[in-house]
């Protein structure tokens, strides 16, 4: 009963609060997705992640230690997403986004805040992060067919951890009414994600159910096992150890989507992986879960 009620207190938040956004647009209530998005990734996010990097002590060390591996484990994504749709003989401007980038931030953040505290957010911030920048830049790349450093240059993220790091490195607090600033303002990005996602879920439409299942597998299944032999293979433990799985096997990310759109890169099929990761996902956290606890 206590293992049940340990996970419920983690899953229930992230799933009831998705379920809201769902509901709302099952509703045809408004909700101004490209707004909320913008919101969240110029305003919402940096304002969550300085806060995060200033607020909490962590070591440069611990830091390193989460980035490389989440580069890591990019590489790992990317290299099994190739050789997968290589023999499957589809175009990896249209898939390999999808494959290469877990949704890290909509779920992977609530869940390791909730499974291990503020610890697991500072933690699962930096993972998000690494894979946010990337893709920002290298998943638009892809799915664009050309690389532009304006891209990165224009992205408000990395100006935040580039200003948060001599605070985290030093251990110096930053002024009460910047850090109280910064966490209400950032307190907005996880329910607006998570309202997010239930709204994008509830408007995607699935496409090529077989091949939805089976590169929606891929990426769960893959994540997984290559978070776990990562963990292993670089020595981490504890929560480090935990988030960096939780992460790694987290569904396909709902901005694939929105770059396929934008791109014309059959966004049908890859809001059907979308929708069928997400939902098998729900279904096995609780596995996840027990597995990482």
């Amino acid at each position: 009963m206590d293992v049940l009620l340990e996970l419920a207190a983690v899953i229930a938040p992230v799933a009831i609060c998705g379920g809201l956004g769902f509901l709302w647009a099952r509703r045809g209530e408004p909700f101004p997705a490209d707004f909320v998005t913008r919101l969240v990734s110029t305003i919402g996010t940096p304002a969550l992640v300085a806060g995060a990097f200033t607020r909490l002590s962590v070591d440069l060390a611990d830091f390193a230690e989460m980035a490389l591996a989440a580069l890591a484990a990019m590489l790992c994504f990317a290299a099994l997403g190739i050789g997968v749709l290589r023999l499957m003989r589809l175009p990896l401007h249209s898939y390999l986004p999808a494959l290469m980038f877990p949704n890290a931030g909509n779920m992977g953040l609530p869940l390791c805040l909730f499974a291990f505290g503020e610890e697991g957010l500072t933690l699962a911030i930096i993972f998000f992060t690494v894979f946010s920048i990337a893709q920002f830049t290298i998943g638009v790349s892809i799915a664009a067919g050309d690389l532009s450093l304006g891209r990165l240059l224009r992205m408000p993220l990395p100006y935040a951890v580039l200003l948060s790091l001599p605070f985290m490195a030093t251990h110096t607090p930053v002024p009460a009414w910047l850090g109280n600033t910064l966490q209400l303002v950032g307190g907005i990005t996880i329910p607006m994600m998570l309202l997010a996602l239930g709204v994008s879920l509830a408007r995607l439409r699935v496409s090529s159910l077989g091949r939805s299942a089976i590169l929606a597998a891929l990426r769960l299944g893959g994540g997984l096992l290559i978070g776990l032999a990562l963990a292993w293979a670089l020595g981490l433990d504890g929560a480090a150890a935990g988030v960096f799985v939780i992460q790694c096997a987290m569904p396909v990310a709902v901005f694939n989507y929105l770059f396929a759109q934008l791109y014309k890169r059959q966004p049908e099929e890859i809001a059907g992986i979308i929708v069928v990761s997400t939902a098998v996902s729900f279904l096995t956290l609780p596995l996840l879960l027990l597995l990482v606890l």
